[in-house]
């Protein structure tokens, strides 16, 4: 709300390294962010340090050897949530793992999903991304791209920000070689029984499917109706596209609005 009112609604992407510098420069002058910056950081998406004795402040870094812009604009904003929400806590900084910029759910490690949930308020704001897809549009991965294209997040990110305050059926989806790595359904398809529990047993991805089959002549980004019995106990209409840099596959599923009967 505050920056609809200083910057107006047109102020897509957000310059988030500019925004941390000028906030943290007049909110906190004595502990300001003085550097936003790629780095060597081997096994890592990003960190937030504390300045070298002798100078004040802090550094955002990224792993400068990730190429994908949204995946870096992401990444940033959420170690600036870091800086704002976290750094008393954390004195002498806060290094962030890739799973950590994806895992949005409260019970997961508490400040990695406060830093998200800042990140995808900075970055997506719901009153601009409701405007753009409403909360009841049958969307496609073509239309979820040109959102994460207008933020400047990764196509992953936009997704889990749509799933959010969709009111249709759906899943997310990552995969690599051949099981799925994490799932997240939305709030309708969780209340309707329809979600993996990746956290309980490794799931297989079905070879019946497109991230299964690994077929690049059909077009993913359009997708293909699958029956039940692939997926879930019900039909689904799969769309999925490959991460070849980064070796994994991102599927979402669409469901229809209500679950099947069970008397059915």
């Amino acid at each position: 709300m505050l920056l609809n009112q200083v910057l107006g609604n047109d102020r897509f992407p957000v310059d988030v390294a500019g925004v941390a510098k000028e906030v943290s420069h007049n909110k906190f002058p004595d502990d300001p962010i003085s550097v936003v910056v790629g780095r060597d950081l081997p096994g890592f998406d990003g960190a937030l340090f504390r300045a070298p004795p002798g100078k004040k402040g802090w550094g955002i870094f990224y792993n400068s050897a990730i190429s994908a812009r949204g995946r870096i604009n992401f990444t940033l904003a959420h170690e600036f949530g870091h800086y704002l929400l976290h750094r008393l806590q954390f004195p002498n900084g806060i290094e962030c793992k890739d799973d950590d910029v994806v895992q949005w759910d409260s019970d997961y490690r508490r400040i990695e999903a406060e830093a998200n949930v800042f990140a995808a308020n900075l970055l997506m704001p719901l009153d601009d991304y409701r405007r753009q897809i409403s909360a009841t549009s049958k969307v496609d991965l073509e239309m979820i791209s040109a959102c994460a294209d207008r933020y400047r997040v990764s196509l992953v990110a936009a997704v889990l920000r749509w799933l959010q305050y969709t009111e249709r059926r759906a899943i997310l989806v990552q995969s690599n070689d051949g099981f799925i790595k994490w799932a997240r359904s939305s709030d309708r398809a969780l209340k309707t029984g329809a979600y993996f529990a990746t956290s309980k047993k490794t799931i297989a991805v079905p070879e019946q499917s497109l991230a299964g089959l690994r077929d690049r002549s059909i077009d993913g980004r359009a997708g293909i109706e699958l029956p039940a019995g692939v997926w879930l106990d019900e039909a689904v209409h799969e769309m999925t596209i490959f991460a070849d840099q980064y070796d994994f596959a991102i599927t979402l599923l669409l469901l229809g609005n209500d679950a099947p009967s069970r008397w059915n």
